[in-house]
Order: C-alpha cells, then sequence, then structure tokens
C-alpha cells in the first residue's frame, strides 16, 4: 500500500513558494490532486490533475476551469472526511468563503490554504493506517 505524505503546512507551503516562485505550491497542489484520487476512490469520481488545470485549461477557459476545480476538489475532500467520519469541517464552502471572499482581506486565501492542507494531512494520515 502506497504512503502518503501527512506534515504538509501552511508555512512551509508559503515560504517554500516565495523562494521558489511557484513551484513547490504547484509541485504540492499536484501531489494532492493524484493523493485524492487513491484516497477517495471509492466515490467512483476522478479529480483532473493540478498541471492540466494550471497550464492548460486555465487560459482556455479564461480562469473558469481553476475555480470549478477548486470547487470540486474541496467538496470530493469535505465528503472523504465525512465518509471516514475524521470529524473535521472542509468542503466547497470553504473555498468560495475564505479562498474567494476572503481575498477581500488578504487572509482568506492564507486560511483556505491551511484549511486544506490540514484536511489532506487527516485524510492521508488515516488511509495510512486503514487504507
Amino acid at each position: 500500500m502506497k504512503q502518503f505524505r501527512t506534515h504538509r503546512g501552511l508555512g512551509k507551503f508559503f515560504f517554500l513558494s516565495l523562494i521558489t516562485f511557484g513551484i513547490y505550491g504547484l509541485v504540492v497542489m499536484s501531489h494532492i490532486s493524484e493523493e485524492i484520487n487513491y484516497v477517495a476512490r471509492q466515490d467512483g469520481r476522478h479529480t483532473m490533475h493540478y498541471c492540466l488545470i494550471f497550464f492548460i485549461f486555465s487560459w482556455l477557459t479564461f480562469g473558469i476551469a481553476p475555480i470549478v476545480w477548486y470547487h470540486r476538489i474541496s467538496n470530493r475532500i469535505g465528503n472523504e472526511l465525512d465518509r471516514r467520519c475524521l470529524g473535521y469541517n472542509f468542503g466547497a464552502s470553504d473555498y468560495w468563503l475564505w479562498n474567494i471572499l476572503g481575498s477581500l482581506i488578504i487572509v482568506g486565501p492564507f486560511i483556505y490554504i491551511h484549511k486544506l492542507m490540514k484536511a489532506m494531512n487527516l485524510l492521508n494520515a488515516d488511509y495510512n493506517c486503514r487504507g
């Protein structure tokens, strides 16, 4: 059974993305898009790889595809948290409230990334233990 990372955090994500001019952020989001397909494979859905969204569909759809992608992956992560009874509240509403509306107060996207990282850490830890 494959073992996934369980130690992601906002500080590391922010500073390494800053130092690498965003490359670390792309790598982390790519890993998340791959990991959710393993962890939540019981739901019969498939999340498109982040690099496809970022490099191809983003400019083809004038920025609409990443919005839909984040909505869907947030919803899928939240559903998997509920299915596994992990007791952490995360979903598409967090994306819309923190990442979109929270941009008005500047710190909102950071809160969203923190919640996303924590949700994936919990899912990955549960998957590493129970499969």
